[in-house]
């Protein structure tokens, strides 16, 4: 397991049942006290199986490997015996984190239908090969909390009209005005299901087959208080949110990010830094980004505006990485500090980088970069530019006028992708996602495909490596793999494009041949990660501030330290040769952490130019 900074305090329990019960009180008003006699009854017979010492957080040491259990396959091994080969010989020590995606019972959407949240689906191993795995890394486990598959148990009580699955749906009458409720699906809203009592109406945010959870009942909320005590249980480090945004309905409001919704995430997080201090809340919230923000619990906090003076870093290692550590004494008032997700997905990131690297130019990234505000004690966040999803685009809203967005979208047409669309409130359909490889995407500029979609692919990745946070890495960005549209015709499913199933032994032959672009990759994500994980300035509490540079060029600092060193992430996002005018360079000597930490002392014609997609990583110890 990778060494951190310090320990992560634990909640005690008198602060914990304050907490608590403001939470349940923000959601279910005068039926606090009963559903908290519940909750510590709960939570008292489960302690007992959970570590509740102090753990520690984290440091430039922690990236996360992103992974469906069976993305590799060889023969009739077990799939998850198969990925923890795979990280034992391909990638000893390069991640710190995995996250295996959904590895339950499931009956549609890869995974995110779950029929049995306590079990592991047989095709793909059991619990012993999870917790082997969790005990080689932390262990980011998805908890499904929105909705559930029709298959399950809990949808067949339901039916049937028994406890406990009758009460844990949403009835509709269709004639209710829903039209303001956000999507994130063009599907309709409320599915009819034949039941004893005749037909009733289901509300279903995703999918027919997705049929959203009541937590107005707190059956419901205390359900899955002991399935994620029981992931805790069995290794998980990181618990992830799915599809949270859309957790609270209330006819008449958009049914996104509503007060319930975050008090309830708040009521989470308490019983985590209570029952196992250090375990991780990550909130996945594919949405515009201020709207994102707010997870971190900032407008709450009234700490949401960009440059506000706000704590520093209470929990890092002087001795590793040079910053000052607060003193736990210095932090005055507990209920001020923020307590909702430690981390939230940087959902901006992914199709701003493809923006940014088709367009040839940083102006829009390094605006956006500037306005980030500076990050709460306790929060950082998860920084990405693939995953099992598509490259989600509301994130853009405000950043991007329409026409640019439309040109990105029809160059990711013409580069093998598509675009999922989503329901608007008027009824109209807009771009919700693009459906491609993150490799593919990085296919040619503007002007179509070139020659340089490796080195540019290699730019993205090296770009979102720097960046303050923790990276998560999508396995097929270390494989580059190219647009599966067999998949997307085996499935019917426009995200199979992004999923392919890596038979081991091609897998292997690409990765050992001479030249292949799976190769490149894979070679050189594994040393540039290596290389991070062991320079401190890349710790996530470590300050980030963005240059002033031409369009082509982007660059950011990292630090200073409490010691002085600092790192320049300098990259020519551009396929022309950009002049390196940037005035923090010619403050004294600088090192190439790439280059073994040699002096930085290019060849004179190259002193002043950086060549297309090229990186650099200067420190100035």
């Amino acid at each position: 397991m990778p060494s951190r900074a310090a320990n992560y305090s634990a909640l005690s329990e008198a602060d914990f049942i304050e907490r608590a019960n403001a939470r349940l009180e923000e959601v279910y008003g005068p039926r606090r006290d009963e559903i908290m006699r519940r909750l510590m009854t709960l939570l008292m017979h489960q302690r007992s199986a959970l570590d509740t010492s102090p753990k520690p957080t984290w440091s430039e040491r922690d990236q996360v490997l992103i992974t469906y259990g069976d993305t590799i396959i060889d023969g009739d091994r077990p799939p998850l015996e198969v990925l923890d080969d795979f990280l034992a010989t391909r990638l000893n020590g390069t991640f710190s984190g995995l996250h295996i995606l959904p590895f339950f019972p499931w009956s549609s959407d890869d995974g995110f239908s779950v029929i049995h949240y306590r079990e592991v689906n047989p095709s793909l191993g059991d619990w012993q090969d999870i917790r082997r795995l969790a005990s080689r890394v932390d262990l980011m486990v998805d908890l499904v909390i929105n909705h559930v598959s029709r298959d399950s148990l809990w949808f067949t009580d339901y039916l049937s009209g028994t406890q406990p699955g009758r009460d844990y749906f949403i009835e509709m009458d269709p004639e209710t005005d829903l039209s303001m409720v956000t999507r994130p699906r063009n599907s309709p809203l409320l599915v009819p299901v034949s039941t004893r009592r005749g037909t009733r109406y289901l509300w279903a945010t995703f999918s027919e087959d997705q049929i959203d959870l009541n937590f107005a009942n707190p059956d419901v909320l205390l359900e899955f208080v002991g399935i994620l005590l029981y992931y805790v249980q069995q290794g998980a480090r990181i618990i992830r949110l799915d599809a949270v945004t859309y957790l609270w309905k209330e006819v008449g409001t958009n049914c996104v990010h509503l007060p319930q919704t975050h008090a309830i995430v708040r009521l989470l997080r308490a019983i985590l830094d209570f029952m196992a201090p250090g375990t991780l809340l990550i909130t996945e919230t594919n949405v515009p980004h201020h709207e994102n923000m707010s997870y971190f619990g900032l407008e709450r906090l009234g700490l949401e505006r960009p440059g506000l003076e706000r704590p520093g870093p209470e929990r890092l290692d002087p001795e590793r990485s040079g910053l000052e550590r607060q003193s736990p004494d210095r932090l005055e008032d507990k209920r001020s500090m923020p307590d909702e997700a430690h981390m939230i997905y940087q959902f901006t990131l992914p199709p701003l980088l493809v923006h940014t690297l088709t367009s040839g130019d940083a102006t829009t990234l390094s605006d956006w970069a500037r306005s980030l505000p500076t990050l709460p004690p306790g929060c950082t966040y998860f920084n990405f530019t693939a995953s099992h999803d598509g490259i989600g685009v509301r994130a853009l809203e405000g950043l991007l006028p329409q026409h640019e967005l439309d040109i990105m979208l029809e160059l990711m047409h013409r580069f093998g992708g598509y675009v999922s669309m989503k329901t608007n409130p008027d009824g109209s359909d807009s771009p919700y996602e693009i459906n491609i490889t993150y490799y593919d995407a990085m296919k040619g500029t503007r002007r179509g495909a070139d020659a340089w979609q490796v080195e540019r692919f290699l730019c993205s990745q090296n770009l979102m490596l720097a960046l303050q946070g923790i990276p998560g890495v999508y396995i097929h960005s270390l494989t580059a793999t190219l647009n599966d549209h067999g998949g997307v015709e085996r499935s019917g499913k426009l995200r199979s494009i992004n999923r392919r199933r890596w038979p081991k032994e091609e897998l292997d032959e690409l990765i050992d041949s001479r030249s292949t672009p799976t190769r490149e990759a894979f070679t050189s994500l594994k040393r540039r990660l290596n290389i991070r994980a062991n320079e401190p300035c890349f710790h996530p509490e470590a300050t980030q501030r963005v240059l002033d540079t031409p369009p082509g060029i982007f660059a950011i600092e990292r630090g200073p330290l409490a010691n002085g060193r600092r790192l320049l992430a300098i990259y020519n996002i551009s396929d022309k040769r950009q002049p390196l005018e940037i005035a923090e360079l010619c403050e004294g000597e600088w090192y190439d952490v790439l280059k073994d930490g040699k002096r930085w002392n290019p060849h004179p014609e190259e002193r002043d130019i950086l060549r297309p997609y090229r990186s650099l990583w200067l420190v100035q110890p």
